[in-house]
Formats: C-alpha cells, sequence, structure tokens
C-alpha cells in the first residue's frame, strides 16, 4: 500500500527540517511526501528515495487556510497514487514506528480514521533533539487516548480526534469528504472534521505505535492571539452543528475581559 506523509507549513522551517529527519530514521519510509507551504517559502530538505512534493498555497486575509492546506495536500498524494494519508503538524517529529503503525492500520482497516498518541516535548537542548532516542521521552498526553504500542483503541469519541498526527486511507478521506473549507485561522476544523467522519459512518481509533512527540515552541494559554478565529470558527460550527465547541478557551477569554456572552453564543468585549 503506497503511503504518503502530508504537512501543512508556515514559519517554523526547523521544526520541518527536524521532522524530515525524523521520517527518515522510520523503521519504514513514506513513498511519498507532501508539503503545502501557506504563504512561505520554507527550506524542504530532500529525503534520499522519496519522492517530494511542495505546493503553495496564498494566506487568506483572515488568517491561514489550514483546512484547505490539509485538502491540497491530500489531494496531491491521492493523485500521484497515494492509497494511505498520514497527516502531520509541522512540529510533529515521528517516533520510529509511526509510519509503520499508521500503514499497517490502514491496511488491515482502511474504513478507520486512525490516531495516535502524542508526547509534548519540553525545550529542545542546545544541540537539538535527539531523534534517535525519542523514545525514552514517551510521555503521551493526558488528555488524550493513549493505547500501548501494539494495542488498537476502537471507537474512540470524536470530540478528541485531533490533526497533530492522524492517518486513514484515500477512500476513507473521500467519504468524509476532507476538511471543510469554511474554516480559516485557529481552531474548530479538527471537531468538525471528526463530526463529518461520525456523520458518514467512519469508526474512530487510536493506534498504540504511532507514536509522535511535539516539538516545543513558545505559546499562550488560551491563546489570545487567535481570539478572532475561535470566535468566527466557533460561530462556524455551531451553524452546522448546533453547539459551540472551544467552549474551555472562550470561558478563559471571558474572564480576562475579551469576550462576553451574546444569547446563545460568544462575541468580543
Amino acid at each position: 500500500m503506497s503511503t504518503a506523509v502530508v504537512t501543512i507549513a508556515h514559519g517554523r522551517h526547523e521544526h520541518l527540517a527536524i521532522q524530515r529527519a525524523s521520517l527518515a530514521l522510520g523503521d519504514r519510509l513514506p513513498d511519498l511526501t507532501v508539503v503545502v507551504a501557506m504563504d512561505d517559502d520554507p527550506p524542504v530538505p530532500d529525503l534520499p528515495g522519496i519522492e517530494t512534493r511542495v505546493l503553495h498555497l496564498p494566506a487568506d486575509p483572515r488568517g491561514l487556510p489550514l483546512a484547505r492546506a490539509r485538502n491540497t495536500g491530500v489531494a496531491e498524494a491521492v493523485r500521484l497514487g497515494a492509497e494511505a494519508l498520514v497527516l502531520l503538524d509541522v512540529d510533529l517529529l515521528a517516533g520510529p514506528g509511526l509510519v509503520a503503525a499508521y500503514a499497517d492500520v490502514v491496511a488491515r482497516d482502511p474504513a478507520g480514521l486512525w490516531s495516535g498518541p502524542v508526547t509534548y516535548l519540553p525545550p529542545a537542548p542546545a544541540a537539538g533533539y535527539d531523534l534517535g532516542a525519542l523514545e525514552r521521552l514517551d510521555d503521551p498526553h493526558p488528555a488524550r487516548p493513549a493505547p500501548a504500542p501494539g494495542e488498537l483503541e476502537h471507537d474512540a469519541s470524536p470530540d478528541l480526534f485531533w490533526s497533530l498526527s492522524f492517518a486513514t486511507s484515500a477512500a476513507t478521506w473521500e467519504r468524509i469528504g476532507g476538511f471543510c473549507e469554511d474554516y480559516v485561522g485557529y481552531g474548530g476544523e479538527d471537531t468538525d472534521f471528526a463530526r463529518l467522519a461520525v456523520a458518514r459512518g467512519v469508526r474512530l481509533g487510536w493506534v498504540g505505535s504511532a507514536r509522535g512527540f511535539h516539538q516545543h515552541h513558545p505559546t499562550q494559554d488560551p491563546p489570545r492571539q487567535h481570539v478572532d478565529d475561535v470566535l468566527r470558527n466557533g460561530a462556524l460550527f455551531r451553524r452546522r452543528w448546533g453547539w459551540w465547541p472551544m467552549t474551555g478557551w472562550l470561558e478563559a477569554f471571558e474572564a480576562e475581559g475579551l469576550v462576553v456572552r451574546a444569547g446563545d453564543g460568544w462575541a468580543r468585549a
């Protein structure tokens, strides 16, 4: 089964380079990698023996077109013959078994949508992360399922799906329909995608051997720099599904005086 890794990127050029180095050390190499650069022109290191395509998308005036970028990358991968699709956040380092585990589970259960446990790494030491020793740092995020290596978890909650690291077959991607491109900027499109999967009869699961490691970078908690994105995308999700997502962030924004409750929703303060 031909396997493609699709990554979308804006900035974080070093993170992209290290991700590609982690893929090169995997137990199984992907047959194809696709990088979709949003309003950017990153250097993309070659991976010997692996075909790589780099695509470019302009920024939307409202923010980065994350959903459209994922759809664009997958469309290119499928056009080039990929049957198993692995999508990784640009900050995600692939554990040595990640590509092999995803390719195996998609081959055995191509009708599923599969996620893998992710460890959030501390800041890199001066010499950088030791890619040969990532497994020693394994400590998956406690808010998501984390089956042990070699184990699978079936019938997972769509509310716990994330696009940091996931895989499916080209046929199941087509069945879901990809990400809703009405979402622009940060937040909401992951949960919407998982809800689409469930609505179209696709079961979600977690793959214990598909370990990933999230490279550290500065962030804000709550993500104040994305207030407008969260409000816009949250309102879109509400129109599509009948309820507001990201309420933890919205309540934190409210506590800081950044948003207020408006009817059955939220608005800028």
